[in-house]
């Protein structure tokens, strides 16, 4: 069944490439020299939504994207296209601070006479408020992103009773802000730009807000949201521009976002002018379609994205290396690259940075030919053969196995590929499709004994922590927790030793840096928590009248910056 399916793809990707190739070389119409088109009501079309509206718990993609416009930080990547767009600039604050007592002190001073969506004033007393919420409402990147500083070891502990009285230093006369650190951390400033940094009213509860959003002090609000059918951005009346580069003014009146609707029926429905952006990749039996008739309506882009499988290695037949590294032996990467759309879009992914990151050298532990003591330079082919040899040698032939993959889309494909490799290793494989919405915190609880599961991960900012340190720190793992970003429950001291040791590198020599998170990468691969399968493009599709569309690294597509009539 598996090598059918694939037979049957190939052929259609011959056809299909060759438009595909098409539209990514010609050139896309441009609309900057027309005037600003402000007005109006932009229309989205999801699959399904992402949970939690809270800016400070949400960690998916989705969410980011809808609330990049909503929510503000202190510091931000610059809001506009190319190889500038970073490092971060200041938003709420007025500049970036210069670390101070050898990285420990960071002093910045908040701007004035903004407020937030509910008129209230913003001032030091909810920037103080919001780092202690980070703690209190269980923020999934509190532990790996703000724990150096002062008295969140005692938040961690114990979150409802969190002051960092210490760590927090406010002066409501002068508007400034002081942290103090208990260690050095070399990528803070990138911290403070992060989407759970936002800062919120300090009267916000200390807990999940669910499908409430908070008042932000962003150009939109969100005034309408249920996850089954749809949700409402309007204008926010007390929103006025401080920085262009760092929170832009909008340009729709309006936002509509509709939940539901298969990617196939949202390509149908822009290619109608039904819609204005489906923010899921173009289907692949659509590309060629779009690639010829729909090419000044489609853009194409690289993030720092891929897609892996996670192996749970604190449940069996996982437990083993041997098993971990048989499955990344008999993986058939040219398969996957197929499922998501064939080499235009997609190339293999065989290891835990993809490209484009710090620190990223190409390598391949787990090919015909290679192993983690003599990688290859690239992924050639399957060992199917070193595969079925380790698995024996496991003990572990004939176990259960049951992979958990988000339902619809490439992710179907993906899991009964992987299914067909297990069962040809001698297991018991299944596949438990379970909704989009709940998928990402259901694998992530450790009480749900996921053995394998199915996802993606996108950087958090262009930095190798936000890939390695994120996904496989043993701080990073919170048993019985929905939020514990480290899915695989892995946990090595000595390559925390050295993904330790390669960020605070980056205090005084980048390009060091950089070498020891390639070294990370390879010890982590050694290891085999997950199993990387493609690295891909996004092929968004737009309707006819939307202009303005900017792509950065950091933010994707932004949404406040789409024009329409």
């Amino acid at each position: 069944m598996k090598d059918t399916r694939i037979q049957a793809i190939t052929q259609w990707m011959k056809r299909v490439l060759p438009l595909l190739l098409g539209f990514m070389l010609t050139p896309v119409a441009a609309h900057a020299t027309e005037a600003p088109k402000t007005g109006g009501t932009l229309r989205i079309l999801v699959s399904s939504a992402a949970g939690t509206l809270d800016p400070q718990i949400s960690y998916i993609g989705l969410t980011k994207f809808f609330e990049t416009p909503v929510y503000d930080t202190l510091l931000t990547y610059p809001k506009f296209a190319g190889p500038n767009a970073q490092p971060v600039i200041p938003n709420l604050a007025e500049n970036v601070p210069q670390p101070e007592d050898n990285g420990l002190t960071y002093r910045l001073t908040l701007r004035k006479g903004v407020h937030f969506s509910n008129g209230q004033l913003l001032t030091v007393a909810d920037v103080a408020s919001s780092f202690r919420r980070i703690f209190a409402a269980g923020s999934p990147t509190a532990g790996p992103y703000y724990s150096a500083i002062k008295g969140a070891d005692a938040c961690l502990k114990d979150p409802a009773h969190c002051t960092l009285a210490e760590g927090i230093e406010t002066d409501a006369a002068t508007n400034a802000i002081t942290f103090h650190l208990s260690r050095p951390d070399p990528e803070f400033l990138e911290h403070l730009a992060w989407l759970h940094a936002s800062i919120l009213p300090a009267s916000t509860p200390p807990h999940d807000m669910g499908n409430t959003a908070p008042p932000g002090t962003g150009p939109y609000q969100i005034t309408d949201y249920d996850p089954t059918t749809h949700m409402r951005f309007e204008r926010n009346p007390y929103f006025h521009e401080w920085s262009h580069d760092a929170q832009p003014a909008g340009f729709s009146d309006h936002i509509e976002v509709t939940f539901g609707l298969e990617p196939e029926a949202s390509v149908t429905a822009v290619e109608n002018g039904q819609a204005d952006l489906m923010y899921e990749n173009v289907p692949l039996d659509r590309l060629g379609e779009v690639g010829s008739k729909y090419t000044a309506q489609v853009h194409i882009f690289t993030p720092l994205l891929y897609y892996y499988a996670t192996l749970n290695v604190n449940e069996p037949p996982f437990t083993s290396l041997k098993v971990r590294q048989a499955l990344n032996y008999a993986v058939n990467r040219h398969a996957m690259v197929i499922y998501d759309g064939g080499s235009a879009v997609a190339s293999p992914q065989c290891q835990l940075l993809p490209e484009g990151t710090p620190g990223y050298e190409r390598f391949c532990a787990y090919t015909a030919g290679a192993s983690p003591q003599n990688p290859a330079p690239e992924w050639a082919k399957p060992d199917m053969e070193k595969a079925r040899q380790l698995v024996q040698e496991s003990g572990t032939k004939g176990m259960r196995v049951t992979i958990v993959t988000p339902s619809g889309g490439k992710s179907d494909n993906t899991a009964l590929d992987l299914r067909s490799i297990l069962e040809d290793l001698g297991y018991k494989a299944s596949v438990h499709s379970i909704s989009p919405a709940i998928h990402f915190t259901f694998v992530q609880n450790s009480d749900n004994h996921v053995q394998i599961s199915i996802g993606g991960w996108n950087a958090d900012y262009p930095s190798a922590a936000s890939f390695l340190d994120t996904l496989f720190a043993c701080s990073n793992f919170h048993p019985h927790s929905d939020n514990s970003p480290n899915m695989s429950g892995f946990c090595d001291p000595h390559i925390d030793d050295i993904m330790h040791h390669a960020a605070q590198l980056a205090l005084t020599d980048r390009a060091a840096s950089n070498a020891a998170w390639a070294q990370a990468d390879k010890a982590l691969m050694a290891q085999a928590p997950a199993v990387p399968l493609v690295q891909t493009k996004r092929v968004v599709l737009v309707s006819k009248r939307t202009r303005n569309v900017i792509i950065t690294l950091n933010d994707e597509i932004l949404l406040s910056q789409l024009q329409v009539p």
